[in-house]
């Protein structure tokens, strides 16, 4: 398969996962809008190193930065070649934070972090309310602090977002998430 198909099956496969298990399960009420009005950039890392892929992430928080809410609310830079181990994806997640800080973005954009083998401390791997943060492929989602707070302006129970998955995907269990074939 050459790079280019790749990177096509890359982007079908993420967008596949976002429309039928976030949107359609309703994972992130604030998911659709962005979807729908074509807001979500999306990034395939080219990266083979971590060296790479700091790069990579150091540039799409700029650039998600300069520019216009109304074009790009939001990124998905989607790694298929690194970090594949959950510890080590956790591990790395300090570093991307490291970024934000290092490019004075705090308090501006955070991460929030998808993964294949995605755990909540506290759970056993396969629990299934770990698939709320299961994606194909590792993915730094960039998001805009203040995207986060008109949110919750719509959406003032924030906290119960968490428990409200939880219910969904034990009434949904691992055969029901089989049939979304997102992973």
């Amino acid at each position: 398969m050459s790079e280019s198909a790749e990177h096509e099956v890359i982007l079908a496969n993420t967008r596949q996962w976002l429309e039928r298990a976030v949107i359609g399960l309703n994972l992130c009420p604030f998911a659709k809008a962005v979807h729908v009005h074509g807001r979500i950039r999306y990034v395939v890392s080219k990266a083979r190193h971590v060296d790479g892929l700091l790069e990579e992430l150091d540039r799409e928080l700029q650039a998600l930065n300069e520019a216009d809410p109304a074009v790009c609310e939001t990124t998905l830079l989607i790694h298929p070649q690194l970090l594949q181990d959950f510890l080590d994806y956790n591990d790395f997640l300090e570093i991307a934070e490291g970024v934000v800080e290092e490019l004075e973005l705090d308090g501006e954009i955070q991460i929030a972090s998808f993964h294949p083998q995605y755990q909540f401390e506290g759970t056993e791997p396969e629990d299934i309310e770990n698939y709320s943060n299961r994606a194909p492929y590792p993915t730094l989602h960039l998001l805009r602090e203040s995207s986060i707070e008109r949110a919750v302006e719509t959406f003032p129970d924030i906290a119960g977002i968490y428990e409200r998955n939880v219910l969904t995907l034990r009434q949904l269990g691992h055969e029901g998430w089989k049939k979304l074939q997102v992973s």
